[in-house]
């Protein structure tokens, strides 16, 4: 089918079960560590495998950047991180935290977890996101070697007894094909995928695919508009680069619920801000939240009124307050 006709088609599919509306979603990465490390497409299957510190950010940064989203109007897309890099009882207060934070629940993605771990978590979170990577069996073995779909099918199902949300990610440009898209069809009927997050590759130097060119915007648009059309009601993120912005409105023509994977905090306000957002114009969409305009955050009344000792509320407040003056900075250089 034609490119044209099939994002016409996802549209209005899309426009007849969504408010024409899209947002920024901020994934919330705790750690620079990974227990597996052998992704060939990740940046960590680059870094030593001897590393001993988890590299996992402060308590008090991970706080500050949940508070900062809320008042940019973000939605917080999950809580992710390298495999490993927290005890189960040290995640599981990092979530309370969170949902202290944050004042709802929200989706992680940190790998296959058991039944006992999803019992834990459960009273934080809405639902968890399986990194599937790529749903081609012959190509997942070949660029996720260390990371089976298997644990994640058990967990889906696992999840579903518990009355928790289930969600994927995918990447394009790994080698799979449009040959492959009804074993996605395939996948998330079987096991009732509410959302789905798309990204396209971003080649990373010192991988395999360092030399690989990024996927053409048509072929990521029409995976997303594939989708949409088998899932009417599916929540579909569609990732984009810092290179990418102007891929925006396609991907949103073509059923894409928001975007995501864009490093808003280092180039809020600058001009690949202001086309995203221009570009969800084109597409007909509002653009709730900011990627440009930074409202008055008071510090003090952000923290105030949270559950959380004395010692942790100043520091969360001073963390805030320091990302505050680089966006401030950051706008200022750029105008």
């Amino acid at each position: 089918m034609d490119i044209n006709r099939l994002v016409e088609e996802a549209e209005s599919i899309f426009l007849s079960n969504h408010s024409p509306e899209t947002c920024f979603e901020r994934a919330l990465f705790f750690s620079w560590h990974c227990s597996i490390g052998d992704c060939s497409y990740c940046y960590m299957s680059t870094q030593p495998k001897n590393r001993k510190k988890p590299a996992r950010r402060s308590m008090e940064s991970l706080l500050a950047e949940v508070l900062l989203c809320k008042r940019l109007g973000w939605d917080l897309g999950f809580v992710s991180g390298g495999h490993g890099a927290y005890t189960r009882v040290e995640f599981e207060k990092l979530l309370e935290n969170i949902h202290l934070a944050y004042g709802k629940k929200t989706w992680i993605n940190v790998g296959a977890l058991k039944k006992e771990e999803l019992q834990r978590y459960r009273p934080y979170i809405m639902g968890v996101v399986g990194s599937i990577e790529t749903i081609n069996p012959k190509l997942h073995r070949k660029v996720c070697p260390s990371k089976p779909v298997e644990p994640f099918e058990s967990m889906y199902e696992q999840a579903g007894k518990l009355g928790l949300n289930r969600a994927m990610t995918i990447i394009i440009g790994l080698g799979e094909t449009m040959d492959d898209f009804p074993l996605l069809e395939s996948f998330i009927r079987k096991h009732s995928i509410s959302k789905i997050h798309i990204y396209s590759l971003n080649p990373q130097k010192g991988t395999v695919f360092e030399n690989t060119s990024s996927p053409r915007k048509e072929y990521h648009a029409e995976w997303i508009a594939r989708t949409r059309i088998a899932f009417p009601s599916i929540d579909i993120q569609a990732g984009i680069w810092l290179d990418r912005v102007d891929t925006v409105s396609l991907l949103l023509r073509a059923g894409a619920s928001s975007i995501s994977k864009f490093p808003a905090l280092r180039y809020f306000g600058s001009s690949q801000s202001a086309m995203i957002e221009k570009e969800a114009g084109s597409a007909g969409r509002k653009f709730t939240g900011t990627l440009t305009r930074l409202p008055h955050i008071d510090p003090d009344g952000e923290v105030r009124n949270l559950m959380f000792p004395g010692d942790l509320k100043l520091k969360i407040k001073d963390k805030l307050s320091q990302y505050i003056l680089t966006m401030r900075k950051s706008i200022k250089n750029r105008a």
